[in-house]
């Protein structure tokens, strides 16, 4: 609609102009006589240098000719051109006239033209101050959507330990969605802490039957009148009690990690803390003829917990040997973004995880696929809780048969004298 609308509005403008024009000549006459421009001829004409104008008087008889205004071709001089023509019947004693005021029609088109362009720009400019005003009403419609999901969703750590508050807001839609997810994490909280008190309780419970359990096999292989078959069979039975009870011990600690039983007010470093690990399991690297490269910084990680520090990295690096292959290797290492993160990685030459393995790796009682004989899924389950407990992130890239690759991600602000 806009040329049409611009061409309109210019041909409308030249209109205004020629009756203007008309105006003025009419007023000269009426004050000078008509010989003010006709100067003892018959007819007037003239026209400007580049003939875009021209004005004429010409004689007319028994012709009667209302104002009109049309677009018609005229010889001014010697070029025909187009004008946009205001016509005008002068009546004077004896004798009649016809005024001409013309136009030409190129002027006209050169006008449409910066009328369109002054409209377009006016046009782009309220749609910019449209969409700037948009956006700020926007913003204050869904203002309480985003107290909503400040308060229940960004940045929100799990479990829940604050009371939810309902966000005043009058938006019916808003406040069934604000009562939805108070609702829905009360429930989830709900559930989170009957699991937990589940397994403590269960844990406690059944360390005094195990207790009981494994001092009854003790007493019954030290008689010396039992069998040699006899004491097979209460080997396996031990063997099996001890792994039940690595099994409630795994889940205790599991549990009072996610109590928040542990302080978090210690300063490590991390070179030395995986020196100890080292020292623990230096006999196993032997065994497997395993090579083990440390190339961690001697740097300092501030509110950690000394001992779940140092058990995530027993595990993991446990894991790596375990899972390691004969004359493989274990490359400990470390990288720091200023600024971002500082990143912990555990690196393996075993054998590897299965891709559909990994999305449950962390899972508790979930065997990886590396041995499906070994481990009772919950040395991963630790680590992934101590990393949750800490703040701390964790990923896990694996290549079936190449080998596994832990990436601990530390938060800058955490990491001190690097």
């Amino acid at each position: 609609m806009l040329p049409s609308l611009v061409g309109y509005v210019s041909f409308q403008y030249s209109n205004f102009y020629l009756r203007q024009q008309k105006q003025k000549v009419l007023s000269e006459i009426r004050q000078n006589g008509i010989d003010y421009y006709l100067e003892g001829d018959s007819a007037y004409a003239s026209y400007t240098m580049l003939k875009e104008e021209y004005i004429s008087i010409l004689p007319s008889e028994n012709i009667t000719v209302k104002d009109t205004i049309e677009t018609s071709r005229r010889v001014v001089g010697e070029d025909t051109l187009n004008y946009r023509i205001l016509i005008h019947e002068l009546k004077e004693p004896g004798k009649n006239y016809v005024l001409e005021i013309g136009k030409t029609t190129s002027t006209i088109g050169e006008y449409n033209n910066l009328l369109q362009r002054f409209t377009l720009f006016v046009l782009i400019g309220l749609i910019g101050l449209s969409i700037v005003i948009d956006l700020i009403y926007t913003r204050i419609l869904i203002k309480p959507l985003t107290r909503i999901v400040n308060t229940k969703l960004r940045n929100r750590k799990f479990p829940f330990k604050e009371k939810l508050t309902p966000v005043k807001t009058s938006t019916v839609d808003f406040q069934i969605l604000d009562r939805s997810l108070i609702e829905l994490m009360e429930k989830i909280h709900e559930a989170f802490e009957k699991e937990r008190e589940f397994t403590s309780n269960a844990s406690h419970e059944l360390m005094t039957p195990i207790s009981i359990l494994q001092s009854n096999a003790e007493n019954l292989m030290m008689q010396e009148d039992i069998s040699d078959e006899m004491q097979d069979k209460i080997s396996q039975m031990m063997r099996t009690i001890n792994r039940l009870k690595k099994i409630v011990h795994s889940l205790l600690y599991i549990s009072r990690i996610e109590n928040d039983q542990f302080a978090k007010n210690q300063t490590v470093n991390v070179k030395k803390v995986t020196e100890e690990v080292m020292d623990e399991l230096s006999y196993r690297l032997e065994t497997k003829s395993i090579t083990f490269t440390n190339r961690v910084s001697s740097l300092n990680i501030k509110q950690v917990n000394h001992d779940l520090f140092f058990q995530l990295l027993y595990n993991l690096i446990n894991n790596a040997i375990r899972y390691n292959k004969e004359n493989g290797s274990i490359i400990l290492s470390d990288e720091y973004v200023a600024g971002k993160e500082y990143k912990l990685i555990v690196s393996d030459t075993g054998v590897g995880i299965k891709p559909e393995d990994l999305p449950g790796i962390f899972d508790r009682f979930k065997k990886s696929g590396k041995d499906k004989g070994e481990g009772y899924g919950l040395g991963l389950s630790i680590v992934k809780s101590i990393v949750s407990f800490h703040g701390f992130s964790i990923a896990v890239h694996s290549e079936w048969e190449k080998g596994t690759r832990f990436v601990i991600s530390i938060p800058a602000e955490m990491v001190i004298n690097y």
